[in-house]
């Protein structure tokens, strides 16, 4: 499958995703912590859910992303809600050209597809460089149980009228990754068949003190490390991670 016939895809397979509990958890951390300003960088943005969600919020939102047929798609979605929101194409770990934000977010656990750790490392960096000082840094990630437990081994179906699928989900080559072997079926409204895609997804997480370290190691003060959208400590069976940080001014 293309990237093209996935994006148009994407927002019907990810419908039930809780993209405004990410909202509700920015603004709530964002006043927690006193950020002034709302320019804010969304960074993998997709098909622009969460751009076109925090626009409407007010925050001042500029969406990149690796693939241009997402952007097109949420170009299309901002222009229909009537927001002026720039896209760009761009791979998150190389940033250039851009303004420095007050806010940069990576959601939905999207720093989990970058391929090696130098990647992880160098968005880190270009996060860096592209935040105000005293700028905060979201993300979130899979935990490593997530992916072991949850992921590895594990097949997930749906059966729909219009579209179905087959997902499973085998270990990675690298240690803590997975690999997701994605199989659509699409119903063509003309010839009322089915059309099949296949996709493969690779996603690799690592340890919360390792995040961390790279964290500091680009000039961040970590400011709450947290999980499942709530304001608790990781525990053991913890899904997904969340980070905020702080950019420490360069002396």
């Amino acid at each position: 499958m293309s990237y093209e016939q996935f994006a148009y895809l994407y927002d019907e397979l990810m419908q039930d995703a809780p993209y405004d509990e990410w909202v509700r958890f920015v603004k709530e951390k964002l006043n927690k912590y006193q950020v002034d300003g709302k320019s804010l960088l969304d960074l993998a943005c997709g098909t622009g859910e969460l751009s076109v969600r925090f626009a409407k919020e007010g925050f001042s939102v500029t969406g990149v992303d690796l693939s241009a047929d997402m952007l097109s798609v949420a170009q299309a979605k901002a222009q229909e809600e009537g927001l002026n929101i720039p896209f760009f194409e761009q791979d998150m770990a190389n940033l250039e050209g851009h303004e420095e934000f007050n806010i940069i977010g990576i959601f939905c656990d999207s720093l989990n597809y970058l391929k090696s750790e130098e990647d992880v490392i160098h968005t880190f960096t270009s996060a860096y460089r592209h935040l105000k000082d005293n700028g905060i840094f979201f993300f979130d990630v899979h935990s490593i149980y997530k992916i072991s437990e949850l992921f590895i081994n594990q097949t997930f179906t749906l059966a729909d009228d219009q579209l179905s699928y087959i997902w499973n989900s085998f270990a990675g080559e690298l240690p803590n990754s997975v690999e997701h072997e994605l199989s659509f079926f699409v119903l063509d409204e003309q010839s009322r068949k089915y059309d099949r895609f296949d996709e493969i997804h690779n996603q690799r997480t690592y340890p919360i003190q390792q995040y961390s370290e790279w964290l500091k190691d680009a000039g961040f003060e970590i400011l709450e490390i947290c999980a499942d959208f709530e304001d608790t400590e990781p525990q053991e069976q913890s899904e997904r991670i969340f980070f905020i940080a702080r950019k420490r001014p360069s002396i």
